[in-house]
Order: structure tokens, then C-alpha cells, then sequence
């Protein structure tokens, strides 16, 4: 699950780097991700080191040359450190400020005082899907991160609790709601309605977001009972702040980039010209790199001068905050590495070619090819583009609805069970500061709730429509 960049340039048609057969490359992929799993759970290897191993695997077993192999993973670790990581620095950055700014504890404090108790999880579903609405996955994430680790670690609560309804938010909107880039993409290819596709996908995003956030954490936090990680935590100042930002203050510089990134979108709906100055503009500022960027400089002002922040302070505040995300860039680029790997080895194309045959409703076929996809590449947005463009035939005699629901299928299945090959597990497993096993269980299980219900509310829905 990566940004609308890298997703783009993975889902380019490239020449295979081995002309390996599917039987032989369906061993490679699950040796691959078999090597990868054994190093980091039985030899504790580095996640970095281990998906760079894994990846020089799945080439040799695929049959493809070593420099070809080499370069796929150095392209696709390039490509995602170019799209997420850069997003990530500054989303450490801005919380970092929120955290010595005495803003992140304003947050907190106010959202425990209006919010506790049961009502917890369900306060943070809906912050995360409000801003999940505009923002690619991982801005989601770096912008919700800081938040969610001081409100499990100020108000004791389990970090499933409050941590899976937030990712299952900005999951939900990722998958199933336009402006995201792979929902957009599909409505393109399925000739769909854009209104209609919105409307129907919030329709199936409330209930799935209940179901795989409130109501599943409970279980989650059963089963991997842990504490918000210090590491990850902002730290308290050290020294008492004279004061520190209002909660408008703070709230404004959190949602800047959400408003940054919502306008573009809705401009890009409403104008479509790319000719047309307001729209250049927009695409300009709503861009997630220059969103957040704007969002890290008004900051140093609102949060940081506000707090009474010297020059320097800040300076050294900034400095801070890069050194504990040096270690989650690293794997998290390499996640990528290996998915780039996979999908340069044909993997797609393996997938696609199983499934010509398949006879079974479109809506169900749609969701089936988006899974296998996923699972083999990792990628969201990839799955969401690949499926579509081979279900494509089968909307033409579709209803505005029903192509609307094919849309929502395809982005459901391109959900499903996220897992090693996916550069937003690492990014999960990273913040959370989980094992691999338990980033399966709570993470994994989560999105392929997410997947499973959203279909079966898509089927409901084409029963009605």
C-alpha cells in the first residue's frame, strides 16, 4: 500500500526479468516470501537484511540474472523511499513539534476528556476516516501516529484498542472511496459513475469500518496485548513550557494537509482541465510532499513559536526527529524492493493468466482476480488496476450501479490479507513495534475483515440495486 507514485510506476506493462513458467514462478514467489519469513522468525534477522535476502531469492529460484533482479529491487526500494519516505520524515518532523510543543498533549488531553472509556475506539475510527478521506495511507499514518500512541499510553488502553479502528479507517478510504488513486483508476477503466461510486462506497465503508475496527479490536487486543512502544512515543518536553499551542492551533496544523489534499481532489472532480490555472495550482499544493510540507513550516510557527521555541530549538527539535525513523525507512524502502522484484517477474501477468477461464458472477470474479493479485504483489493499487482492466469487458452491459459496485468489488479485493510483500505492513509492524506474528494477527487479520466484509455488503447491495 503505497503512494499513488510508486503504485503508478509498478503498475507500468515492463518486460519480465525471466521467462520462467507460472508453475516455476509460483514456486519462487513462495519460496521468496518463505525465505523471508524463516530469517526474520527463526534467525531474528534484521527485516531490512531479510527482504533484501528474500528478494535475491525469489530472482534465483524464478531463473532471472542477478543484475536483473538487482536492479528490480534497487528500483522499487528507490521509487518507494522517493513516495513514502520523504512523507514519513516529514510526518516526524510534524510530530516531533507536536510532541515538544506541548500540542500533541493538548490533542490527547481534550479527546480524553470528550472521549473515554468505550467510546474511545469509536472516536478514533472516526478521526482516522475523516482524515483518511483525501490522504494516500501513509500520510494517514505518520499524521495519526503520534496521536494514537499518547491516548493508548496517557489513557492505559491497550494499543490494538485504539491503534487497529484508526488503521481501519484510513485502510476503508484507501480501498473503497474515490479521490484514492486505485478507485479512481478502476472508474476510469470500468467506464463508472464517479458520484454514484462515491456514494455506494460510503454506503459499504460505514459498516465495514465497524465491523473491522470497533468491534475487532476487542479481539485484537486479546490477542496481541502490548503497550504503545517508547520508542515511537513523543516525548514529553523535558522542561516545563511556559505555555503552549490552543487546541485550534494545534487541530488547524494537523488538518492542514487533509484540506491541502481534499481541495485538490475536489477541484480535480469539479474543473478536469488540466489547462485551467486553478486547477495547476491546486495540484501543486495538494500534492502529499508539498501538503505536509506546508503542514511541517506553518507548524514551526503555530506549534513551535507558539510554545515560545527559539531558532535553535527548533532547529534541534527538527534534527530529533529523523534519527528514530532511520531504521522504518530502511525496511519499509526494501518492502517495496521485494514487491517491485515480484511484479517485474511477472507475477501479475502469472495471475491474469489463471484466471482468463474463471466462470463465476463478474462482481465475485472482479474481488477473486484482486486478491491473487494482491497476495502476489503486495500491492494494493496494483491488484485495484490489473483486476479492473481484465473485468473491464464484462461492465459494458452494466448498469450505472452495478459498475459502480464492480468499482468497489475490485478495491475490496485489493485489500485482502497484507503480508510480508507489502511495504504497509513494515510500516504497521514499525510504529507499533510488533513481531511479524503479531503484525499477522492483528494487522493482516484486519484487512482481510476489511476485504471479506466489504464484498458481502457489495453482494447485498446488487441484490437491492
Amino acid at each position: 500500500m503505497t503512494s499513488l507514485s510508486v503504485e503508478m510506476l509498478a503498475a507500468d506493462a515492463v518486460e519480465p526479468i525471466t521467462s520462467a513458467g507460472n508453475a516455476q514462478l509460483g514456486i519462487a514467489v513462495l519460496a521468496g516470501i518463505a525465505v523471508i519469513v524463516l530469517l526474520i522468525t527463526k534467525f531474528k534477522l534484521h527485516a531490512f537484511l531479510a527482504l533484501t535476502i528474500g528478494s535475491l531469492a525469489l530472482g534465483s529460484f524464478a531463473g532471472a540474472a542477478p543484475a536483473k533482479t538487482i536492479a528490480s529491487f534497487t528500483t522499487g526500494l528507490g521509487s518507494t523511499v522517493a513516495g513514502v519516505g520523504v512523507l514519513i520524515a516529514l510526518g516526524a518532523i510534524l510530530g516531533k513539534l507536536l510532541a515538544d510543543s506541548g500540542g500533541a498533549d493538548q490533542i490527547v488531553d481534550t479527546i480524553l476528556a470528550k472521549a473515554g472509556g468505550r467510546a474511545m475506539p469509536w472516536a478514533m475510527v472516526l478521526i482516522a476516516s475523516i482524515i483518511g478521506l483525501p490522504l494516500f495511507f501513509e500520510v494517514g499514518i505518520v499524521l495519526l501516529i503520534p496521536v494514537v500512541l499518547l491516548v493508548a499510553k496517557r489513557g492505559n488502553y491497550s494499543l490494538m484498542r485504539i491503534g487497529i479502528p484508526a488503521l481501519a479507517g484510513l485502510s476503508v478510504m484507501h480501498g473503497l472511496i474515490p479521490p484514492h488513486p486505485g478507485p479512481l483508476v478502476a472508474i476510469d477503466a470500468l467506464g463508472a459513475n464517479l458520484g454514484v461510486t462515491l456514494a455506494l462506497g460510503v454506503l459499504v465503508a460505514i459498516p465495514t469500518v465497524i465491523i473491522a475496527g470497533p468491534v475487532f479490536s476487542r479481539y485484537a487486543a486479546r490477542w496481541v496485548d502490548i503497550k504503545a512502544p517508547e520508542k515511537m512515543i513523543p516525548q514529553r518536553p523535558s522542561e516545563d513550557l511556559e505555555r503552549r499551542p490552543s487546541f485550534g492551533a494545534t487541530l488547524a496544523t494537523i488538518l492542514l494537509p487533509v484540506v491541502l489534499m481534499l481541495a485538490k481532489a475536489l477541484v480535480d472532480i469539479v474543473v478536469d482541465n488540466p489547462d485551467n490555472h486553478v486547477q495547476r495550482v491546486t495540484d501543486v499544493i495538494g500534492s502529499p510532499l508539498i501538503a505536509l510540507l506546508a503542514a511541517v513550516i506553518v507548524g514551526m510557527f503555530t506549534l513551535g513559536r507558539a510554545a515560545g521555541f527559539s531558532k535553535g530549538r527548533l532547529s534541534v527539535t527538527v534534527e530529533k526527529s529523523l534519527a528514530p525513523i532511520a531504521g522504518v525507512l530502511l525496511i519499509v524502502g526494501a518492502g517495496g524492493g521485494f514487491k517491485q522484484t515480484l511484479i517485474d517477474a511477472g507475477v501479475g501477468q502469472m495471475i491474469l493468466d489463471f484466471s482468463k477461464d474463471w466462470s463465476i458472477p463478474a462482481l465475485l470474479l472482479g474481488w477473486l482476480i484482486a486478491v491473487a493479485i494482491r497476495l502476489a504483489t503486495g500491492s494494493a493499487t496494483v491488484a485495484t488496476i490489473s483486476a479492473a482492466g481484465l473485468v473491464a469487458p464484462l461492465a459494458a452491459d452494466m448498469s450505472t450501479s452495478h459498475a459502480a459496485l464492480l468499482v468497489l468489488a475490485v478495491g475490496a479485493g485489493s485489500l485482502f490479507f497484507s503480508h510480508v510483500n507489502d511495504a504497509g505492513f513494515w510500516l504497521v509492524k514499525e510504529y507499533f513495534g510488533m513481531s511479524v506474528g503479531q503484525t499477522v494477527k492483528t494487522w493482516s487479520v484486519m484487512e482481510t475483515i476489511i476485504s471479506v466484509v466489504s464484498l458481502a455488503f457489495i453482494l447485498l447491495l446488487s441484490l437491492v440495486l
